[in-house]
C-alpha cells in the first residue's frame, strides 16, 4: 500500500459514504491537440466525472480498440510525449486538487524515460494512480513497487479469464482500486453482459476489500448505469474519444464546439451512473 491517503482513496470513501457509484472517464492526452485535450480534462470534474483516467499515447496499444488506438495516433502525430502528459496534469493541479488523475498506458514508453524518474516527476506533478496493462504481477519489481513507494496506488487488471488461482497474485501489490476488464479482448468492442459481470465482481470482491470498478464495452448512460449497480464505478473511454474524432474537421483540427460536445457527453453518462 502507499504510505498515506490518495486522493483515490479519498474519493472513493467518499463516494460509497454518499451510497454513490463512480464515473472514471478516460480520455488520452494530447487528442486532438495539447490545448483541447487539456479544455476537455479541465471540464470533466464539473461534466460529473468522479475519477479521469488519461491515456499516455503510444505507438502499439494492444489492449486498446480501433477509437482509442486512433486517439493515441492522433496525438502522437500532434506532437503529445510522456512529458507533455506530466504537463498536462500538473496544469490541470493548479486549478483542481481533488479529482483523482489515473495514467494508462504501457510499460515501454516509461522504461525509457526511467521507472523511478517517471514515477517522482509523476507523483510532483499531481498524478495519484497508475495502470500500466502489459505489467504482469512478476514484473512488480519493474514499476509497481517503485509506484506504491512513491506514493502513487497501482492498479491492476482483472479479466474474465483470471481465476481463483490466480487472483490473488492480481490483488497482492494492487492499491486504490481493482479495474475489472467486463469482456475479453480489446476496448469498446462488445457490451458486457450484467449478469457475468455481477458474478464475477462478487467474486473479486471476496478476495479484497478495494473498490471495483468495470470497463470496456460501456456505450451509453443505461449501459453505465447497468454496471455500475453491481459495482463500485464503471469506466467509460471509447465513446468519449469517438465523440472527439467525429468533432474534426477535414484537416483533423478540432471543430469549435468539440469541447462542449464531449463534455455533453460525459455529464450523460455520469448521469447515468448514479441514475436511482
Amino acid at each position: 500500500m502507499t504510505d498515506g491517503l490518495t486522493r483515490l482513496d479519498t474519493r472513493f470513501a467518499q463516494l460509497a459514504a454518499e451510497n454513490k457509484k463512480a464515473f472514471v472517464a478516460f480520455v488520452t492526452a494530447g487528442d486532438p491537440d495539447v490545448t483541447t485535450s487539456a479544455a476537455i480534462i479541465a471540464g470533466l470534474p464539473k461534466a460529473g466525472a468522479d475519477v479521469i483516467e488519461i491515456g499516455m499515447p503510444f505507438t502499439d496499444p494492444m489492449a486498446d480498440g480501433p477509437a482509442i488506438q486512433a486517439s493515441s495516433l492522433r496525438a502522437l502525430q500532434a506532437g503529445q510525449t510522456l512529458v507533455g502528459t506530466l504537463e498536462m496534469v500538473r496544469q490541470f493541479r493548479q486549478t483542481d486538487d481533488n479529482t483523482p488523475i489515473v495514467l494508462m498506458g504501457y510499460y515501454n514508453p516509461i522504461y525509457y524515460y526511467g521507472a523511478e524518474k517517471f514515477v517522482t516527476e509523476a507523483k510532483a506533478a499531481g498524478v495519484d494512480g497508475l495502470i500500466v496493462v502489459d505489467l504482469p504481477p512478476e514484473e512488480d519489481e519493474e514499476l509497481c513497487l517503485p509506484a506504491l513507494r512513491g506514493g502513487l496506488n497501482f492498479i491492476r487488471l482483472a479479466t474474465p479469464t483470471t481465476d481463483d488461482a490466480r487472483l490473488p497474485d492480481v490483488l497482492k501489490n494492487t492499491s486504490g482500486f481493482v479495474y475489472y476488464v467486463s469482456i475479453a479482448g480489446i476496448t469498446g468492442s462488445a457490451a458486457p453482459k450484467k449478469t457475468a459481470v455481477a458474478a464475477n465482481v462478487a467474486r473479486i470482491k471476496s478476495h479484497t476489500d478495494l473498490p471495483v470498478v468495470v470497463g470496456f464495452g460501456i456505450r451509453t448512460p443505461e449501459q453505465a448505469h447497468d454496471i455500475a449497480s453491481i459495482a463500485d464505478g464503471a469506466v467509460v473511454g471509447s465513446v468519449l474519444v469517438e465523440a472527439v474524432a467525429q468533432h474534426l474537421d477535414a484537416q483533423g483540427k478540432a471543430m469549435p464546439e468539440l469541447v462542449e460536445h464531449v463534455l455533453l457527453l460525459a455529464s450523460q453518462l455520469a448521469a447515468g451512473v448514479n441514475k436511482t
